[in-house]
């Protein structure tokens, strides 16, 4: 038994075409066992639900980079009543929060290019136009990507990205550095805190169980806190490869590489997981 974290962009879903048919018998297979498969990504809570849906899963999931964590109101598989967290319930979902608000990451970007003299272009500075030509995602999925809560997307700047992390982390933020943006959000946020913080909910829940094991999936520097927070962590390689920033981790901390790209492979990946837990 273990929890399931996966980035989805290169990870479950194919890099190019966002597809994942190939990992779908694969997800079945987990629900079955009862095994919980997280969504752990850069998407937005719209981006997710829809995907949710359309595979079946009743699972928290974890969005925008860490900042925020979203799961059934009555989910009683994670109990986060110990854990000191803000959290608030509307209809059937709970909101656990992590970061900061869209509107302080809007201005917060802005305040940062003003200090580096340099324009940052943000997800809410490009026409969907100019969105569809950077992600080739249809118009209904770039409305959803943009109805973000709690961090902003933006072009990779000219001006040195150490001196742009350095002022952010001066400002009490971060950046990540994703595979088509870097994202700025909150200190508090991450994905690998996410991760611990749902791990130690199913704890909780689960008082007279052997810790839960958890594997984890990504692709990009971005999956970085992910893939060092689980038991299990394993590279999904792009068209091209592992990316370079994950190299090092692979060959010191000796994560596992998936045998192909996109979801292929993440559904080749979990199936050699199940077969080493339940054999």
């Amino acid at each position: 038994m273990f929890l399931c974290f996966t980035d989805l962009d290169g990870t479950l879903l194919n890099h190019d075409d966002y597809r994942y048919d190939a990992a779908i018998p694969t997800i079945q297979t987990l629900k079955k066992l009862g095994i919980p498969v997280i969504p752990t990504t850069s998407k937005t809570k719209a981006e997710v639900l829809e995907l949710r849906e359309a595979l079946g899963l009743k699972d928290p999931f974890i969005v925008e980079n860490g900042s925020g964590i979203f799961l059934e109101s009555d989910d009683p598989r994670f109990d986060f009543s110990a854990l000191d967290l803000e959290m608030t319930t509307e209809a059937t979902l709970t909101t656990i929060t992590l970061g900061i608000s869209y509107a302080q990451a809007r201005q917060s970007l802005q305040n940062l290019a003003q200090q580096i003299g340099e324009p940052l272009t943000g997800f809410g500075d490009l026409s969907l136009a100019a969105l569809q030509d950077l992600t080739q995602l249809p118009l209904a999925a770039l409305k959803q990507a943009g109805d973000r809560q709690f961090s902003e997307p933006f072009l990779r700047p000219q001006t040195d990205l150490a001196q742009l992390e350095f002022l952010a982390t001066k400002a009490g933020l971060q950046i990540l550095v994703g595979n088509r943006f870097c994202h700025l959000l909150g200190a508090g946020a991450g994905k690998g805190r996410a991760v611990q913080l749902l791990q130690q909910a199913w704890q909780q829940a689960h008082p007279d169980q052997a810790p839960i094991k958890t594997l984890g999936l990504g692709d990009s520097p971005n999956d970085l806190s992910l893939l060092e927070a689980v038991d299990v962590a394993i590279a999904v390689p792009g068209p091209q490869g592992v990316n370079p920033k994950l190299v090092s981790q692979i060959e010191t901390k000796g994560w596992l590489v998936a045998p192909e790209p996109g979801a292929k492979g993440w559904a080749r990946a979990v199936t050699a997981q199940l077969e080493i837990s339940f054999d």
